[in-house]
């Protein structure tokens, strides 16, 4: 059994890697701290599961899903994240992740999951599962964000923490120009006018 851990947080690691010793002693695990050495990783060698933080260095946690599953389709991957489930778990599900954990339960929930992703399923919770099916349901009843792209919603929440325009390219690995075109477009689409806006509605929602 191959287990890759993707976080960039050493403690973070190292607390999964326990967790993991104890339930799997004579698997192979391996750790990275950065969305580019995951791909990596993935693109070199084959794992039984990846494990894997939502917001890393290098790329957004959903790109990277897409990434990792267009080179090994078949591995599952279980996402673990300190952000609320209504923030990312849908938006990991639907990119091709097997399950969603909070970093919080986590060392309850971490060996189950593992175990329930193996035989091929899905480890969703019910409140992800309830969701899951708000997000098939009509636009008309979302909130302005979730009608956002993967890519929008992203800059939307570096935006609201306040991270300018020139870093949020350098975090996402994009132009300046082609951020500008994303925050023309989260203002538009969520009938906005300025950043001020986009923090106050990120405060009120919870998304930072």
């Amino acid at each position: 059994m191959k287990i890759l851990i993707a976080d960039d947080h050493s403690v973070v690691r190292k607390g999964l890697r326990s967790i993991l010793v104890d339930s799997y002693p004579h698997a192979q695990i391996e750790e990275v701290g950065d969305a580019m050495e995951l791909i990596n990783k993935v693109a070199k060698e084959e794992w039984t599961v990846i494990i894997s933080d939502i917001s890393m260095p290098g790329r957004s946690g959903v790109d990277a899903i897409k990434q990792v599953k267009e080179i090994a389709p078949k591995t599952p991957m279980l996402m673990l994240s300190v952000h609320a489930p209504e923030q990312y778990a849908v938006r990991c599900i639907k990119a091709g992740a097997s399950g969603y954990l909070t970093k919080e339960s986590a060392p309850e929930e971490l060996v189950k999951a593992i175990e329930h992703i193996l035989t091929g399923k899905r480890y969703i919770t019910p409140d992800i599962a309830e969701m899951l099916a708000d997000a098939y349901g009509e636009d008309i009843d979302k909130s302005p964000h979730e009608l956002l792209s993967d890519r929008e919603f992203e800059v939307l929440k570096l935006i609201a923490a306040g991270v300018s325009i020139t870093e949020v390219a350098e975090q996402l690995m994009l132009s300046v120009n082609t951020v500008s075109t994303y925050r023309a477009r989260i203002l538009e689409k969520m009938h906005m006018h300025t950043n001020a806006d986009m923090i106050k509605y990120a405060i009120k929602h919870n998304i930072i």
